[in-house]
């Protein structure tokens, strides 16, 4: 069993080699055409059958070229010689190339004539009925079999043309799909930096701005030691979101969700009405996650804008959806409004696409603005 499967690798590396190099498969058809007419040819052959015989090996090295010329020229040499073997290997290229076209009938005809008539012709007509019939059998197998293999190994070509087409187009869309992931993971990365800077710093500028009014030097000392806690823990979540960006793993666990709204209400510089109409421990942690941002960035957007403007939020549930509502009045004092680059409510609406809900932002009559976004809680 060992022999015979190291029998079939070495073949199968023959074939392989013969398939990449057309040269060495020309070279083994005009072998194997010449050994056939070598073996069979009697010792008292005719010189021009030996000469046609020849002349037809000869054509297995413009079969892949000119594979119609090649079947005709080896026609004389299989009828009047023993060329067997070369119009059958012309017939199958022929067939390859052309597949069911005129040209391979017309190939296949003459095979099958040059193998159904006996040469001379007069030892053809003396022959009986039985031996015309094994002769018309014999003529439809040797002109249908290499006709056959020819149609194979074409289809076989076509196949192997597709699968590597296909391993190709797989590999492009898995190649795709991995930058697509890692645009989408960018995306979010840049959301998480952007809610947390501007959080962040936005208390710092509302601090800065206490300090540079007030005239106590211990209000100063208090709100400067502010300053600084803010300061560290913004240095921290970045050199975090630094880390993740470098590691390109990203956490979800470790993002604050709505349990934790209450000390974000505590830490706000603003008069906030806050309402939670929902079991915060029962959502799922991508709503709760979103629902935080939300309020985050509104309360954010509220400092900035509309700054000593009351500020309600309230969080409930309707049906199979979470809603969170974010709004507030006019601002007391729009002097001390920050710059945006109007990224927040962007990210917002993107997290609200990404968990199939709805995000809507806008001012209101009385001159404030409201959030209203609506998550899923099938996620």
């Amino acid at each position: 069993m060992a022999t015979r499967d190291r029998r079939s690798l070495s073949l199968a590396k023959v074939m392989d080699v013969a398939r990449r190099h057309p040269l060495v498969m020309d070279a083994v058809a005009l072998l194997v055409a010449v050994a056939d007419v070598w073996l069979v040819i009697p010792s008292k052959a005719t010189t021009y059958s030996v000469w046609l015989s020849g002349i037809a090996c000869a054509a297995m090295l413009i079969r892949r070229r000119f594979p119609f010329i090649a079947v005709l020229i080896t026609i004389p040499g299989y009828l009047a010689g023993w060329a067997a073997l070369a119009a059958v290997i012309a017939l199958g290229t022929l067939a390859r190339r052309k597949l069911l076209g005129w040209q391979t009938m017309v190939g296949a005809a003459l095979v099958f004539m040059a193998k159904y008539v006996l040469w001379p012709l007069p030892d053809f007509f003396a022959i009986g009925w039985r031996e015309h019939i094994l002769r018309v059998i014999y003529g439809i197998i040797f002109a249908a079999m290499p006709v056959a293999v020819g149609l194979l190994a074409h289809a076989r070509q076509e196949l192997s043309d597709r699968i590597t087409e296909l391993a190709a187009s797989r590999e492009r869309e898995n190649r795709l799909h991995a930058e697509a992931i890692r645009g989408a993971e960018r995306a979010r990365l840049a959301r998480e930096m952007h809610d947390v800077v501007s959080h962040q710093v936005t208390l710092i500028a509302m601090q800065a701005g206490a300090l540079q009014v007030t005239r106590n030097p211990d209000e100063s000392r208090e709100v400067a030691q502010t300053i600084r806690d803010l300061s560290s823990r913004t240095l921290v979540e970045l050199r975090e979101l630094v880390g993740v960006l470098r590691s390109g793993s990203y956490d979800d666990a470790a993002q604050p969700g709505l349990e934790e709204v209450g000390e974000l209400i505590r830490e706000a510089d603003v008069p906030i009405k806050l309402a939670v109409d929902t079991a915060t421990e029962q959502l799922p942690p991508p709503v709760s996650r979103a629902a935080y941002r939300t309020i985050q960035e509104a309360l954010t957007n509220v400092r900035k804008h509309a700054s000593g403007a009351p500020a309600t939020v309230r969080v409930h549930t309707e049906g199979d959806a979470l809603t969170v509502e974010v709004h507030n009045g006019p601002s007391a004092d729009h002097a001390c409004t920050l710059p945006s680059g109007g990224h927040g409510l962007m990210g917002l609406r993107e997290r609200a696409g990404l968990l199939g809900g709805t995000f809507h932002a806008g001012p209101t009559r009385e001159g404030g603005f409201r959030v209203r976004a609506r998550y899923p809680l099938a996620v």
